[in-house]
């Protein structure tokens, strides 16, 4: 299937679309560090 799959990509490339901005995702990353137990950050 994976290979199907790149086989295709391969044949048909499209770019990829970001749908949130570098502030959303750094924002939700902060969150998710937050979270974790000693994670140092």
């Amino acid at each position: 299937d994976i290979r199907a799959w790149i086989a295709d990509w391969n044949d048909n490339p499209r770019p990829f679309v970001w749908t949130k901005t570098a502030d959303e995702i750094f924002e939700r990353l902060t969150g998710y560090l937050n979270r974790i137990k000693d994670s140092g950050h």
